[in-house]
């Protein structure tokens, strides 16, 4: 977590893009720009004519009800991006800890769609992942209980981060204010939750990093199976 920014083309090659299409929608005119984790990036209701790729950081995209109160709904993690729609966006996007993205607008992005199915057939199976997560996250804050919520949290977040747990700690992006928005409880509630991992033997915390003590008794009590990160 401590890397410095991620770089698009490379990022693209790793995750299966062939060389020539990466270089191709790496040289897209594109500028690269610092979020600020204390206020919103995008703010919901506006226009999403761009493309986004978070190369380091992280960067979540939230609602509000009536009442003004926040759910976090998606995380994109370095490497991952956010697409291009039409009209407005219901969502708006905000970092979690201080971020650097690269964005573009559609009007480039979208003449590569065209041009590259296989760039096409590459963002589908990405947008098929996120579907696949957004499944999960639902489960998540409509059927587990305070504590598996959190932990399948930070059991993701590991796993998003390519982080080993039996040899480094995770340092926590999150406020607690930030894990109550995406699990869907009180802040008081998730500190009773941080407690109680604790207090099981499972989390061992040092200042922001977590050390995870019993990572496959972990996994049992968040309910965790990765395949659907894949």
């Amino acid at each position: 977590m401590s890397q410095g920014p991620i770089s698009l083309r490379d990022k693209l090659v790793e995750t299966g893009l062939s060389p020539e299409i990466a270089d191709a929608l790496d040289a897209m005119p594109q500028r690269r720009v610092q979020l600020d984790p204390r206020r919103p990036f995008r703010e919901p209701g506006t226009a999403r004519d761009e493309v986004i790729f978070v190369s380091s950081g992280l960067v979540s995209k939230y609602k509000t009800d009536a009442g003004g109160r926040r759910q976090i709904v998606a995380l994109r993690f370095p490497g991952e991006g956010i697409l291009p729609r039409e009209g407005q966006a219901a969502y708006g996007i905000q970092a979690i800890v201080k971020s650097e993205a690269l964005v573009g607008k559609a009007a480039d992005f979208d003449p590569l769609i065209e041009k590259y199915p296989e760039l096409a057939r590459y963002f589908w199976r990405l947008i098929q992942r996120n579907e696949s997560i957004g499944y999960e996250w639902l489960i998540n804050c409509g059927r587990r209980d305070s504590t598996a919520r959190v932990a399948h949290l930070l059991a993701e977040t590991v796993t998003r981060y390519g982080i080993d747990p039996a040899k480094e700690p995770l340092a926590n992006p999150f406020t607690q204010q930030q894990i109550a928005d995406i699990t869907g409880q009180t802040s008081v509630n998730v500190n009773r939750v941080f407690a109680d991992l604790e207090r099981q033997g499972l989390i061992k915390r040092t200042g922001r990093e977590i050390h995870f003590m019993d990572w496959n008794e972990m996994l049992r009590v968040a309910s965790f199976q990765p395949s659907y990160l894949d």
